[in-house]
């Protein structure tokens, strides 16, 4: 499945300045996949050294951290010698060996002209006990697929020409449009975690076993976080994080007037309902990935961080596709749009994790008095306001309240509607599913 991220590794290899690196993400997002496939394309041989298959290969870690002599045993680990020119490295799940993760920094000033990457869950490569080497690694970050990756994966590829040439003057044609909204739908099911979109790739022609395949597919991968948080953070901690997971998806379907409110912290813990009491939990799920935090301000200007309290924020799950499975929400009701009201919060749980995908680092929502912007997206010294409907109702009062106030050079709704701007308007309308390309 095409990932493109692909693109940067590409760049990476073909750098004059290459360091060694680190692709970080969630487990189950395609960390070693892609790596994997990237070696087999761009590289004469690739060897793969998975840290959590062999935990023996620590022990070449264990004496010293010499590139030299590493290399050497870990040919010896493989089997076959490694052209350090020619062939890429990979340490996979380097997580599991904290000193391998330091090891990249010994890599990169006695052996640059070796390709070296190394994958590892965003938990565990966080909470290494082993010096980090600071400066002396580059960094990307994979996310579960995006819509985009969804469509080349499903095999939609024409569809892509016309997604991909959109824009307020040149619409999508109406039947483009109409199929782009069903398989928006359709990824609200599936979500992006990979091996759930290629089950229901394999299985599309015959919908639902698809989509119950699925289903199945995202409750393992649910049960196989909860066993992380166990690994990583003993049994009595693990327990909160599993309230505080699975509560996100509860706060977010309770918000009746179709706009997630801030994540509220009573009833989430027995006899715990301060922000300081589920700070700890809340910051473990942030930092594995599993949940993107947005932060509330209360006024949008520059610098946005001084108008934001440490304890007003929302919380979104990853991946759509876990939400609904994390809800139990049945998929018939998200092919049909008929879950009521509440499925502004599908729509707003989408464009966090498309705009995360698309790079953005720092997402902030904004309140003020009676009037809410879903998401403000910082562009240099811009702000631009976005604002989140499910369907084509695109009477937005609180983006108007804002405009008047804050006078932006754009301002985006991502709704059900093709995408359009009117004369003379600053608006953008913007299909939903487009939310990761604007």
């Amino acid at each position: 499945m095409k990932r493109r991220l692909y693109t940067q590794l590409i760049s990476w290899r073909d750098s004059n300045t290459r360091k060694p690196l680190l692709l970080k993400g969630a487990r189950q997002v395609g960390k070693s996949y892609l790596l994997e496939i990237f070696g087999k394309n761009e590289f004469e041989h690739t060897h793969i050294f998975n840290f959590e298959q062999n935990p023996n290969l620590s022990k070449i870690f264990q004496m010293d951290l010499v590139p030299e002599r590493i290399l050497g045993e870990l040919s010896l680990a493989a089997g076959k010698s490694i052209n350090r020119e020619n062939d890429l490295v990979i340490f996979d799940e380097i997580q599991e060996c904290p000193k391998a993760l330091t090891s990249l920094k010994y890599f990169n000033e006695e052996m640059k002209e070796l390709a070296l990457c190394s994958a590892g869950s965003l938990l565990g490569v966080k909470l290494s006990k082993e010096s980090f080497p600071v400066g002396k690694v580059e960094f990307l970050h994979l996310y579960p697929m995006t819509f985009q990756e969804f469509l080349l994966a499903v095999g939609e590829d024409l569809l892509m020409e016309y997604f991909v040439a959109a824009e307020p003057k040149n619409p999508l044609p109406e039947i483009a449009h109409d199929m782009l909204w069903q398989l928006m739908k359709e990824y609200f099911i599936t979500g992006g975690m990979p091996q759930v979109v290629e089950k229901y790739k394999q299985l599309r022609t015959t919908p639902v076993e698809a989509r119950n395949s699925v289903r199945k597919l995202q409750q393992a991968l649910i049960e196989s976080y909860y066993k992380d948080f166990a690994k990583h953070a003993g049994n009595n901690n693990s327990m909160h994080i599993v309230s505080v997971f699975e509560n996100i998806p509860r706060q977010l379907s309770k918000n009746m007037d179709g706009s997630v409110k801030r994540y509220r912290f009573k009833d989430v813990i027995q006899k715990k309902k301060s922000f300081v009491e589920l700070q700890g939990p809340i910051d473990w799920l942030v930092q594995a990935g599993l949940a993107f935090k947005v932060k509330v301000c209360n006024r949008a200007e520059l610098p946005i961080e001084a108008f934001c309290k440490a304890n007003t924020f929302k919380l979104f799950v990853l991946d759509v596709g876990l939400l609904g499975c994390m809800l139990d929400l049945p998929v018939e009701a998200i092919v049909n749009e008929d879950y009521g009201i509440t499925k502004g919060y599908f729509a707003e749980n989408f464009v966090a994790q498309e705009l995360i995908a698309a790079g953005v680092r720092n997402l902030y929502s904004w309140t003020e008095r009676n009037s809410e912007i879903e998401f403000l997206k910082i562009c240099g010294e811009k702000i631009i306001p976005f604002e989140v409907k499910a369907g084509t109702h695109t009477q937005a009062k609180s983006l108007q309240q804002y405009i008047q106030k804050y006078s932006p050079e754009e301002a985006i709704i991502f709704s059900k509607k093709n995408i359009g701007r009117k004369e003379n308007s600053i608006v953008r309308n913007v299909p939903l599913y487009m939310a990761g390309v604007t």
